[in-house]
């Protein structure tokens, strides 16, 4: 169902009560359109302060010819896409004094690229709350000197569908910097030669519009803003007296859930540049080693830490394999390596050993963090934390553990349990295995790569502060092939396990 409803109102109002009859106008459009200086020119007077960007939307009133008409000026919507185009529409810094330095000018000759609305704006659409029940006609200001190219057709389109259905039937093209078209050119001449996306509004609009030169002053040859009215009358008898009554609990909604978003971006970029600070600026270099038995995920966690299918899933990983990508302004490398033996060192064939080093070389100097994967199906006995802490000190140094990192996989499994809650209830190895790490840990749904990318973010931020608690050990050297080779056959006996199962 539309946001907005339709809602009749008598065309001439109410003339034997006590206030006159009200025509409620809603200003829409772009940066640099104008719309602060067509507001003050149809209030007859500087309502709106020109010359700062317009942020929240703004109410004004007058009397026109016995009728009290208000007049909304709203903050500029948004356009998508990248810088526009040039040409087409003439310089904009030709722009006439006031219109340049309308509330919503942004300043320079090119069109911005575009951002999104930020906390101290508001969405162009909370402006109808300032009009109830709602505008009679909404005018979309347009400077003909400024290109309109289809990245301005499309931001038109949106800002009334976010209005809701049936919004064109009350709109109306409002043409600013009339003055600025060449000599003898009407405004008739300058939509049909700017193209196809002017065209569609002005045709979406009924082909009704209208031309503005603010430059003008108030006089009695300044007729602009009384045809304007008459044309507002026009469209209202044509509309049958109905008007557009605005939701206003489904706007506040909408605007709330927008704000909300940016505050979440806001969140991150600022977390981003403070991590930048810290670092020394992106991208910053990440080497991650994935550690672990056979079967708990290793390759999944891969592909979800760089946002792709980079690592092939379903089947037995044979050989080291490394990949790389940006991921939250980071340079990270990442490599695969078969799977352990679940219970012994010495079940673990040679080859796999030697290619978990492998792994590690791959990443020279050293990799900066390895990642332990440990499921969180899985429940950890004596015997299979000291097999994981065998595996990592006889392939990798005592010091291995200043780099290691327990990262649970199959995070989606915790359902709405926090991860801490789960190794509350692990036991006692857990808790001695995470100690052994420092209690460096993380948990990911690696289900499907690029949609966890916020807790993706956050395991980088941890690696981030391992890498710095290190110091002067920022990472795990490489050991050279002659310490790789005594290393790798260096294991400690351990007993043989028969019949055991995942538990």
């Amino acid at each position: 169902m539309s946001s907005l409803f339709l809602c009749c109102a008598a065309v001439a109002g109410d003339t034997g009560g006590r206030h006159p009859p009200e025509r409620r106008l809603l200003l829409l459009g772009g940066r640099r359109a104008g719309k602060t200086s067509c507001a003050n020119s149809i209030l007859g007077d500087q309502v709106f302060q020109a010359g700062t960007e317009t942020t929240h939307s703004n109410v004004g009133q007058t009397e026109i010819y016995g009728r009290r008409v208000t007049v909304v000026d709203t903050p500029p919507w948004g356009v998508p896409g990248h810088v526009a185009d040039d040409g087409g529409g003439g310089n904009d810094d030709d722009d006439d004094s006031e219109s340049a330095t309308d509330g919503d000018d942004s300043g320079g000759g090119r069109q911005p690229r575009t951002v999104p609305a930020s906390l101290d704006s508001e969405d162009p659409c909370m402006g109808a709350v300032l009009c109830p029940p709602g505008p009679h006609v909404i005018l979309l200001v347009v400077s003909v000197s400024q290109p309109f190219k289809e990245t301005q057709r499309r931001a038109a389109e949106d800002q009334l569908g976010a209005l809701g259905g049936g919004t064109w039937r009350y709109s109306m093209v409002l043409f600013t910097g009339v003055d600025k078209l060449p000599k003898g050119t009407f405004v008739e001449e300058h939509i049909a030669n700017t193209g196809e996306a002017l065209q569609w509004l002005v045709e979406r609009c009924g082909s009704r519009y209208h031309a503005f030169d603010n430059s003008k002053k108030d006089g009695d040859e300044n007729t602009q803003v009384p045809e304007l009215m008459e044309k507002v009358e026009e469209m209202i008898t044509d509309n049958q007296g109905w008007y557009f009554e605005v939701n206003e609990l489904i706007l506040l909604e909408e605007e709330q859930a927008r704000r909300a978003l940016e505050e979440e971006r806001m969140r991150m970029e600022e977390h981003a540049r403070q991590r930048d600070q810290m670092i020394g600026g992106p991208p910053r270099e990440l080497r991650l080693l994935l550690l672990g038995w056979k079967g708990v995920g290793k390759s999944s966690v891969g592909n979800t830490i760089l946002g792709r299918r980079d690592f092939e899933v379903g089947q037995e990983t044979e050989m080291c394999l490394r990949r790389q990508a940006l991921v939250s302004g980071r340079r990270v490398t990442v490599v695969d390596t078969p799977g352990w033996d679940w219970f012994s060192v010495r079940r673990t064939p040679k080859r796999i050993r030697q290619e978990s080093q492998r792994g590690a070389a791959l990443l020279r100097p050293g990799p900066h963090t390895l990642l332990l994967v440990l499921p969180v199906v899985s429940s950890l006995t004596t015997r299979k934390r000291r097999t994981l802490l065998a595996h990592i000190e006889a392939l990798f140094g005592e010091r291995a553990s200043l780099h290691t990192m327990v990262l649970f996989s199959c995070g989606d499994w915790l359902g709405r349990t926090p991860i801490e809650d789960h190794i509350q209830r692990g036991g006692r190895e857990l808790h001695r295995l995470l100690e052994y790490c420092g209690n460096y840990y993380h948990v990911l749904d690696s289900k499907t790569p690029g949609k966890d990318s916020r807790s993706v973010s956050d395991l980088l931020d941890k690696i981030e502060e391992m890498v710095r608690e290190n110091g002067d050990e920022a990472f795990l050297p490489v050991q050279s092939d002659e310490e790789s080779s005594q290393s790798s056959d260096n294991t400690e006996p351990e007993d043989d396990c028969r019949g055991c199962q995942l538990q």
